[in-house]
């Protein structure tokens, strides 16, 4: 039955029955997360007011490639900005996901975003699919060895404005998607099997505007899977949602998990 805002955006209690009403008889969840889950966590999203896009924008792929001065300019705001962003930890939304997982409900976790949460709060790495990246590597556009970012950090606290590859000497960058660029295709041919086999996507903290990622909870829905989508605002793809919680995405999954627990878990 199909619920608009109003009905299940009022509060916390609503919300979460109007899930566990949507998620009854379904057996393999997937979440699709964007920026909105990270912001609970001090982390701007793109679009937003006060978000990274209105306060500068991203270098393209062919511009970060060939001027020397806009990769300087990249790694120094790098440089200023990774410590704050490695030391973020996850909230309320990202622990309940994990949860889920753990009790074998939650199956895969597609994620827009480049920050780590979610492993952090302890989704594994194979359950992850990173469709934009990862801050948290660094990688050589010539050789595509992989760095740790911690240690190119370091590198760029000695001193070093444009550091290169130790391997071949080529142009390092962060292992994400810079515009101009394609997603991954292996991550994005994840992505499309995991919407295509689940039965309930949860869709968290997306504005769902960026193609390809934004056509997978209608790639989910032609396949008969029941779609949520929790968010701060309107998204472009509301009319896709049996059930849509306008709000904050911590306080409604954690109660969401809770009351998954008091099912799953005194069956075990």
């Amino acid at each position: 039955m199909k619920r608009d805002s109003e009905q299940v955006g009022v509060g916390r209690d609503e919300a979460v029955a109007a899930l566990m009403q949507l998620a009854s008889g379904r057996g393999r969840f997937v979440a699709f997360t964007g920026a909105g889950i990270s912001t609970e966590s001090g982390i701007p999203d793109y679009r937003g007011p006060g978000g990274v896009w209105e306060q500068r924008k991203p270098p393209t792929i062919g511009d970060y490639l060939h001027n020397e001065e806009t990769r300087r300019h990249y790694w120094e705001r790098r440089r200023l900005d990774y410590p704050t962003l490695s030391s973020r930890e996850p909230n309320q939304g990202h622990l309940a996901l994990a949860r889920l997982e753990t009790m074998g409900v939650l199956t895969t976790v597609i994620t827009q975003n480049i920050d780590g949460l979610h492993q952090k709060a302890g989704n594994a790495d194979d359950r992850v699919i990173e469709l934009h990246g990862t801050a948290h590597r660094i990688r050589c556009m010539t050789c595509e060895r992989l760095y740790d970012a911690g240690d190119i950090q370091q590198r760029l606290l000695a001193g070093e404005p444009d550091p290169p590859c130790a391997n071949c000497g080529g142009v390092l960058r962060s292992a994400t998607v810079l515009f101009g660029e394609s997603l991954p295709r292996e991550a994005l041919d994840r992505a499309i099997s995991a919407a295509q086999e689940c039965d309930f996507m949860l869709v968290v903290g997306s504005s769902l505007v960026v193609n390809p990622a934004a056509k997978l909870p209608a790639l989910a829905k032609r396949q008969g899977a029941a779609i949520a989508i929790i968010n701060r605002t309107v998204t472009a793809a509301d009319e896709l949602a049996d059930v849509h919680i306008l709000g904050e995405a911590g306080p409604t999954l954690n109660g969401f998990a809770n009351a998954i627990a008091e099912q799953v878990e005194p069956s075990r």
